[in-house]
């Protein structure tokens, strides 16, 4: 319960630059993406994985807001062997073309991975090495506040002062095709996480889009009996919302 509401805090402060809006703007105004991606196998084997996922973003003047929701599921032989979420909210506050500072919070629970749950809250400042386009690249570097809990009923939390680098790397080939390149670093005492997705993005027709992604999460120190490394190959569809 403790650690739940210090997170629900974090979002809260993480909101603030939100105050000096009414709430009707707060509403407005946001555009991003929602996307589905699964697969189905039978014969020798049985397993299916679907996975969902909403970002949006606004822009108010030097504020910019970011919202992610993320999950993946997963079965195989009629036995859940994957369940993931993940919850994110990022606002920025640019201070000239190029500079900015953050905010950012982000929650996990995981039942099969490296850790059963944890949270991020930090900021720091970042910088647009590359204005956009066709290409884009922020880099974005920190501190935080961390807590990770490890597997089973007994799971040890771990909450301690962490580093976070981030890397955001976009291109667009033409109007129908565009690429992206993600990397997170979030570096403390006990443990070392890094994650890099890569995706490119096809349009099909109108707001819908094919997208083929890779995604691979590491941490350095583990419970005994777990891997340190996981992965995700998505293939779905994305609609984007303007």
């Amino acid at each position: 319960m403790k650690k739940h509401m210090l997170l629900a805090a974090a979002f809260m402060f993480a909101a603030t630059g939100t105050a000096h809006a009414q709430f009707n703007d707060i509403l407005d105004g946001w555009s991003g993406e929602a996307s589905l991606a699964g697969s189905k196998t039978t014969g020798n084997t049985d397993t299916t994985d679907i996975g969902l996922g909403l970002k949006l973003q606004k822009e108010d003047g030097p504020w910019r807001h970011k919202f992610k929701a993320l999950a993946d599921l997963g079965k195989a032989e009629g036995l859940t062997n994957k369940k993931r979420y993940n919850l994110g909210y990022q606002i920025d506050r640019d201070f000239n073309d190029r500079l900015y500072g953050y905010a950012n919070a982000d929650y996990f629970s995981d039942d099969f991975g490296a850790f059963q749950e944890g949270y991020f809250v930090g900021g720091g400042l970042g910088y647009k090495v590359i204005l956009p386009e066709p290409v884009s690249w922020n880099v974005e570097g920190g501190l935080g506040y961390r807590m990770q809990e490890d597997q089973g009923a007994l799971g040890e939390e771990n909450a301690e002062i962490a580093g976070r680098a981030f890397s955001d790397f976009d291109y667009i080939f033409n109007e129908n095709v565009s690429f992206y390149n993600d990397t997170e670093v979030i570096y403390s005492k006990s443990d070392t996480y890094i994650w890099n997705e890569t995706g490119i993005t096809a349009t099909l027709a109108g707001n819908l889009a094919a997208r083929a992604s890779f995604r691979i999460d590491t941490h350095s120190d583990v419970a005994p009996g777990r891997e340190k490394t996981d992965t995700i190959t998505r293939f779905g569809i994305v609609y984007t919302m303007n």
